[in-house]
């Protein structure tokens, strides 16, 4: 059972590891207005950037700790 759970949710990363680089690359041709994606991606990646730049040092451990989990 909890393979399945962990396979399921392998499964749901990397398809959305596919699509944001798709969804920058639309956001970057079309801007803030990607006609059926109602949210800027490039916005919203900007915005995490700065929040974690401002936190300081804890920003710098969420980055090591969500860069620990992208490479599983």
């Amino acid at each position: 059972m909890m393979n399945q759970v962990k396979n399921f949710l392998g499964a749901i990363m990397d398809v959305a590891l596919a699509l944001i680089p798709l969804l920058v690359v639309l956001g970057i041709i079309f801007g803030a207005n990607i006609p059926f994606i109602q949210y800027s991606v490039v916005n919203g990646i900007s915005g995490l950037i700065e929040t974690l730049g401002s936190q300081g040092l804890v920003g710098l451990i969420v980055v090591g700790i969500l860069w620990s989990l992208f490479r599983r």
